[in-house]
């Protein structure tokens, strides 16, 4: 992707803006305790991007059981009560100093695959008035990796797909960017390039990111 002048910035949520992701993993893990079963917390880092009733449809197949609709409510649901009643929110360092800098320049805009409940809530109480478009696990019927996430963002913020960048950290988001042919960067906040390599290029962290995006 050959980029044109950039006109947005579009940000993953969970794992980018906020350090969010370690009371995910421990939701999703007590939640199918909860259900008799154990997973490993490695598999919910990996996930990271999608919506509940992807992440609990995969989780069942990697573990060689049927998902039932049931199977994928309860958890769903137990997984969004036990994250709300544990999670402490808090931006990653920097963040909230570099999206002053870059709304003066861009429209920002967040796609997450979490609930839009919870994304306007960690938005109004940490980036309020910061970003013009948020797309949510709720306004599409396809989640990441599918491009329907990021392709919904290109049509309400009215851009062409070589006048944005995106932050993602997780395969999941990344593959769902380069799938609606958009230019990525990976940032390592918890996995490793080999997680992060298709993306277009891999920052090492917050910091690093701001150079880019200023410079």
């Amino acid at each position: 992707m050959k980029l044109k002048k950039i006109k947005s910035v579009i940000f993953d949520m969970d794992g980018v803006l906020i350090d969010s992701m370690p009371y995910h993993v421990k939701a999703w893990e007590l939640a199918f305790e909860k259900y008799g079963l154990k997973i490993n917390s490695e598999i919910i880092y990996e996930l990271e991007g999608s919506d509940y009733k992807q992440t609990v449809k995969i989780i069942f197949e990697r573990m060689g059981k049927k998902v039932k609709k049931q199977d994928i409510e309860f958890l769903g649901k137990e997984q969004d009560k036990i994250f709300n009643e544990i999670v402490k929110i808090k931006p990653f360092d920097g963040v909230v100093k570099l999206l002053k800098i870059l709304e003066k320049k861009y429209d920002l805009a967040i796609v997450s695959g979490s609930n839009r409940k919870n994304v306007e809530k960690i938005v109004e109480n940490n980036f309020k008035n910061v970003f013009k478009v948020l797309i949510t696990g709720d306004d599409t019927n396809k989640s990441k990796p599918d491009p329907e996430p990021y392709l919904k963002a290109l049509i309400a913020l009215n851009i062409k797909k070589n006048e944005v960048i995106v932050i993602e950290n997780a395969p999941l988001g990344i593959q769902s960017a380069k799938n609606a042919n958009l230019f990525c960067i990976g940032l390592k906040t918890y996995l490793g390039d080999s997680f992060l390599n298709k993306a277009d290029i891999i920052l090492e962290n917050h910091e690093k990111l701001e150079k880019y995006l200023l410079n």
